[in-house]
């Protein structure tokens, strides 16, 4: 490669300091019994220009996303985040519509979806041929704004090493086709399906990983770089470093929790390193752990090719924890940081199994989604 690709060059925001974030949340339209509404483009239509901004459509009918802008702290995109949901909620009740979100949408089978009308969808129908018509996913995508090209690739190759453990931590989708798939997060191998998914190689350096993709759009196999779909990728006309790899979360704050983790683990990978150096090293070992994380969530035990043994995956966030409390005090997501241990005493995968559990099954689930997604702020009570 001669000269870096246009699409290579490296943006930063002048108005913002280095390891803001952006948060990117997958959500899911229903009728009100909790079926699917494969309506997103009658949602979109009627939207008020400042939700609009924010959002677009996905690949299949009943999805959309919800993009924050980039925040100087967690708390103030989590806030944002709150907002649009509840804007979303006023707009698609007019429309007979709710919102809800999961990893994955518990009864929808690939034989019912639909896929959006738009271009890039149709290209990935044309293009995947009935593999985008497989059931429909929905994640959580966090941004982290990294000064530089090389910095960002080094902190890429680092958290390939967290990859399990955000995802055994964010498992949120144990029903797919109306059936317990036995699995913590079902979403992961469903969206494996996809071709370009998974934890990335490691990188030499920036030029390393543009040409690694580069060299697909050249031959023509994808038109722009993001129809690649790493679990943590590079988005070089934003500046940022993306993770991709865990399932929307239900609840705000456990959203917040989890963007806490990937601002300091990104920061703390620039900078320096948290990963050990055994398991960013061992690409064999990560997939493995990236099984095990989506099968049993924070239950799950991982390989640990140093110890030559498993331990649990709560332990390992543990210790990252531990690591992200300096990089968490100068970014200003203490708070946050510590709502990891509610969210991992209390996951999403066996919350939604004891719901599911109780008379009404998963319709009882479905309502609950719909419940929480936007729910009433509480009144103060007002002094006697």
């Amino acid at each position: 490669m001669a000269t870096a690709p246009e699409w290579a060059t490296w943006r930063t925001n002048p108005d913002f300091d280095p390891w803001t974030v952006g948060v990117e949340e997958e959500v899911m339209l229903l009728e009100p019994d909790g079926s699917p509404a494969w309506r997103s483009e009658d949602v979109l239509a009627v939207m008020p220009d400042e939700l609009a901004e924010h959002a677009r459509g996905e690949t299949h009918g009943l999805a959309l996303e919800l993009a924050t802008k980039p925040h100087a702290t967690v708390s103030d995109a989590a806030a944002e985040l709150r907002s649009m949901r509840a804007a979303l909620a006023a707009t698609v009740r007019p429309l007979g519509l709710r919102a809800a979100v999961a990893g994955m949408h518990p009864l929808v089978k690939a034989e019912d979806v639909e896929v959006s009308p738009g271009a890039r969808y149709q290209f990935l129908h044309r293009s995947l041929r009935e593999l985008a018509r497989r059931e429909p996913t929905f994640a959580l995508h966090v941004h982290v704004a990294v000064p530089d090209a090389e910095l960002a690739t080094r902190a890429l190759n680092g958290m390939r090493a967290h990859i399990p453990v955000l995802l055994a931590l964010s498992a949120n989708s144990p029903f797919t086709r109306g059936l317990d798939s036995g699995l913590a997060s079902a979403r992961t191998p469903v969206f494996q399906a996809f071709p370009r998914t998974g934890i990335p190689r490691e990188f030499a350096d920036y030029r390393d990983y543009v040409e690694s993709i580069d060299v697909l759009i050249r031959c023509g196999a994808i038109p722009e770089p993001t129809f690649i779909w790493w679990d943590v990728r590079l988005q070089p006309r934003l500046g940022t470093l993306e993770v991709r790899i865990m399932d929307a979360q239900t609840r705000i704050r456990d959203t917040a929790a989890l963007v806490a983790l990937v601002q300091c683990l990104v920061r703390c990978e620039a900078l320096g390193t948290c990963a050990e150096p055994e398991l960013a090293h061992a690409p064999e070992v990560l997939d493995e752990n990236r099984f095990l994380a989506a099968r049993d969530g924070i239950e799950a035990q991982l390989l640990d090719p140093h110890r030559n043994r498993c331990v649990p995956a709560s332990g390992r966030l543990a210790t990252l924890v531990d690591a992200c409390w300096p990089h968490a005090r100068e970014l200003g997501c203490e708070r946050e940081l510590q709502l990891l241990a509610h969210l991992a005493g209390d996951p999403g995968a066996p919350r939604q199994r004891a719901i599911a559990g109780e008379s009404a099954g998963l319709r009882g689930l479905l309502h609950t989604l719909q419940a929480e997604f936007s729910p009433p702020r509480p009144r103060l009570a007002l002094a006697a």
